[in-house]
């Protein structure tokens, strides 16, 4: 994908987020955000198992933040807990590109980094049951 085609699949999902809205029933749910910029995003999670079976999002800021959060809902339904937890930022710079996670790495990242945790949060409370 060339800089305009990735540009464009960029702003078609800010425009047009994937999985977009509040989840009733969720497993866990979990508020992150870049107080700085004020990017925010709240993610839903419902499991089966070890198994992501649904998410979904709410949120607000810039393209970047908005946009890679509902690239990383497509991508990560139906990945195991673990898969989840193993993620690291290349799947961010996969999806956006190298350049833009380096001049923006927090507002590239904070979806993942959010699902991450919802998903650490959801492992620990089945630990407890």
């Amino acid at each position: 994908m060339d800089r305009t085609e990735a540009l464009e699949y960029i702003l078609d999902h800010y425009q047009n987020p994937r999985n977009y809205g509040e989840m009733e029933g969720a497993d866990v749910s979990l508020q992150g955000g870049n107080p700085g910029c004020g990017d925010i995003v709240h993610v839903y999670l419902k499991f089966n198992g070890d198994q992501l079976e649904e998410i979904s999002y709410t949120g607000e800021g810039c393209t970047i933040s908005q946009a890679a959060t509902s690239m990383l809902t497509e991508i990560v339904q139906g990945y195991t807990i673990d898969q989840i937890e193993n993620m690291d930022f290349e799947v961010v710079v996969d999806l956006l590109s190298d350049e833009l996670v380096k001049t923006r790495p927090k507002c590239s990242t904070l979806g993942l980094d959010t699902i991450k945790i919802a998903t650490k949060q959801y492992r620990q409370k089945k630990a407890v049951e």
